[in-house]
């Protein structure tokens, strides 16, 4: 099978990957592709239906553990193993220590935090009648919160910001390399400095003490993969969460309208945002271990296989009307934080977040509205999200 070249789209698939992905699955919910940028014998499989993503999300054939094939990768080799590059048994393990400590009860004591930072960014933002969503509110809100969480002494975070995206849409293999070994060495740094200091009341502080009945605990290079995997996947997803959902919004003014008549809306709101416009737009890298088909195509063992999310959650196959943005609409069952044993841990954070971002800066701006075109869209096929969107009121 020839494969399709993704490049050869050009700039339509950063700005509206929607029609290319609708195009695709007109001929087929899994096609062989060549990912934009890619080495021009590098090679992957790409799955864009609904039901097969899915299915694919929690099938154990595709691990996310690259060594299980021969694979190496850079961020393994400086951080250190995490959630998203283990399986079983190894996952179950340490998904397991961190549940010990990242807990539903622990996220919900966030609930006021998470209201008063938002409360102090839109006092600052919103005297001067017209700002950048994504600076002013998107991104200080979740990395200041993740910081907190994990107990991450006030840093320069223009600098993080800068070195979090290179790490999830990098403009070259060395700015990303030159990324990675910054945060590992900051990271290295914390978690000494954490164990000398005694007893915290930080998650990152309760982690190194977390101790699972047999006495387990994560080593050092485990804590400074979890940590990398906490500090990045829990801002930069909710970052494009609010900004993806303000932008859905402001762009749809009968939804709009809608939302502020009843914000007891709220909720099912920012589900349909997910499914609409999700923060990623392709799960990362899964590898057959064994020989497979999905949907009839023949994955052969040692592949690459990309779970393309926001083409699945516009599947019409699953979705009525899947490029109508329905805030009314039941949006359950959509693959915005992934599937099976890799669902994203984080989940309940981003949604508190999200409500508490998107519904403290409707009920404050209500003459919210966008003051010019959005920024460009994040590059690559793993983030969705723009750089910049500015907004008057």
């Amino acid at each position: 099978m020839e494969p399709i070249d993704l490049g050869e789209y050009g700039d339509e698939l950063r700005r509206n990957p929607h029609a290319v992905y609708a195009r695709l699955r007109e001929r087929g919910p899994v096609h062989r592709v060549r990912p934009p940028g890619s080495d021009k014998d590098y090679e992957s499989w790409l799955v864009v239906g609904y039901e097969e993503a899915r299915a694919a999300l929690a099938d154990p054939r595709l691990a996310k553990d690259g060594s299980r094939i021969g694979l190496t990768f850079l961020d393994e080799d400086l951080i250190g193993r995490h959630l998203l590059a283990t399986d079983p048994p190894h996952h179950t393990r340490l998904r397991g220590l961190v549940a010990r400590a990242f807990t539903m009860r622990r996220v919900e004591r966030l609930r006021p935090r998470v209201q008063q930072i938002t409360d102090d960014l839109l006092d600052e933002m919103l005297p001067a009648g017209r700002a950048d969503l994504i600076g002013s509110l998107a991104y200080p809100l979740p990395i200041t919160v993740i910081c907190e969480l994990l107990g991450v002494p006030e840093m320069d975070r223009d600098e993080f910001r800068k070195l979090s995206t290179e790490v999830v849409a990098p403009t070259s293999s060395q700015s990303e390399y030159d990324a990675v070994v910054r945060l590992a060495g900051y990271l290295t740094e914390l978690i000494e400095d954490k164990r000398c200091a005694g007893p915290a009341d930080d998650l990152l502080s309760d982690l190194i003490r977390a101790t699972a009945e047999d006495g387990d605990r994560l080593s050092a290079q485990e804590l400074r993969g979890m940590a990398y995997l906490l500090l990045i996947a829990g801002h930069e997803t909710t970052v494009n969460l609010i900004g993806n959902g303000v932008l859905a919004l402001l762009t749809h003014p009968g939804q709009l309208a809608a939302l502020r008549a009843d914000m007891g809306l709220l909720d099912g709101a920012i589900e349909e945002m997910l499914r609409y416009e999700g923060p990623v737009e392709t799960a990362t890298f899964r590898y057959a271990t064994e020989p497979l088909e999905i949907a009839g195509t023949r994955i052969g063992q040692g592949e690459h296989v990309m779970i393309g999310l926001t083409a699945a959650q516009r599947d019409g196959a699953r979705y009525a009307e899947p490029d109508r943005f329905d805030i009314r609409r039941d949006p359950r069952g959509h693959l915005a934080f992934g599937h099976g044993i890799h669902y994203c841990l984080g989940a309940p954070l981003a949604r508190l977040e999200g409500r508490t971002a998107i519904g403290t800066l409707l009920r404050r701006a209500p003459a919210l509205t966008l003051d010019g075109p959005p920024g460009e869209w994040l590059p690559g096929l793993l983030m969705r999200g723009v750089r910049i969107l500015p907004v008057r009121w």
